[in-house]
């Protein structure tokens, strides 16, 4: 008999990666060098040259405005604020998108998936500046929202709900909750739900298939929608200004001061450079975590 030499399988996982560089064609490296030099030069190169003014002015080299942003109470306070708000609105939108999430991927009625996905898509057809005026009408005092509360009898007197810290997460909450429901929606959709029904049949109770099986299959989503929002969040600049007061006040405000009224750019640029190194230690700490998670090493 002749015998059939099987070459052993070589998995993707075990592929370097200059060997899958070496694969790509001429035009897939055309497409891969077009969009990364659109990046490098609106980007990479136009955010060097304005963070070099935080470390060079007409002197040379000078660390100055980093002593002053360091040793001064009230940018610390408003760097804390600016991070406070941003985690609030994260939590809150993971809080309200992941069962709305789960019930879209739940919900056999294609009707019911079309009309609950286009709730969720109608933010983004709106004008963010008008979204932030609506909400600026539904909380004020005499608001739809404070009206309601009070012919319910559950309050005797308006709530403060504008020009604080539950306004600006309240707003920045509803606008930033489509990034949410649709990077949760995106990997619920892919889970099998063969896997409840088989951890169910083994005698599982809903909830405990639920968060044995379920939950911990839906980590990745938690964790992309919850950075892209607390990514977005941490920069925002139109939701806090018009609906945020004295105390919530956030970086990109302070930034946008010392741009266009007090003009001191540098100062602005070493704002933006402290925003920027304190999101990506965040990040870093967050990519740290999920390397310990036995579920997201299995997607590797």
């Amino acid at each position: 008999m002749i015998e059939v030499k099987k070459e052993p399988r070589i998995l993707a996982q075990q592929v370097s990666f200059s060997h899958r560089l070496a694969r790509i064609s001429g035009l897939q490296w055309l497409l891969l060098i077009i969009p990364l030099g659109y990046i490098m030069i609106l980007m990479v190169f136009s955010m060097a040259d304005f963070f070099k003014l935080s470390l060079f002015n007409e002197d040379g080299f000078t660390l100055e405005y980093f002593r002053h942003i360091f040793s001064t109470d009230i940018y610390l306070k408003v760097l804390w604020v600016t991070l406070k708000i941003a985690l609030l609105v994260t939590f809150f939108s993971l809080i309200v998108a992941y069962p709305l999430a789960y019930m879209l991927v739940r919900t056999t009625s294609k009707l019911w998936k079309k009309i609950i996905l286009a709730s969720v898509l109608i933010p983004f057809w709106i004008s963010l500046l008008v979204r932030t005026f609506a909400w600026s009408i539904l909380l004020r005092k005499n608001g739809v929202i404070n009206m309601i509360l009070m012919e319910m009898g559950i309050i005797d007197q308006p709530l403060e709900l504008i020009y604080n810290t539950t306004g600006v997460v309240i707003a920045m909450t509803h606008i930033l909750l489509p990034y949410m429901v649709l990077s949760l929606y995106s990997v619920m959709e892919g889970i099998d739900q063969k896997l409840l029904l088989a951890a169910q049949s083994m005698g599982a109770r809903p909830w405990k298939a639920f968060t044995q099986v379920f939950l911990p299959l839906s980590i990745p989503g938690v964790l992309s929608g919850s950075l892209l929002v607390f990514v977005m969040g941490i920069g925002y600049f139109i939701t806090p200004a018009l609906l945020g007061g004295s105390k919530t006040t956030m970086i990109s405000m302070l930034i946008e001061s010392n741009i266009n009224t007090t003009l001191n750019w540098h100062l602005a640029s070493a704002l933006a450079l402290v925003l920027f190194m304190a999101t990506l230690i965040l990040l870093f700490i967050a990519l740290l975590l999920t390397g310990k998670n036995p579920v997201l090493k299995e997607l590797e």
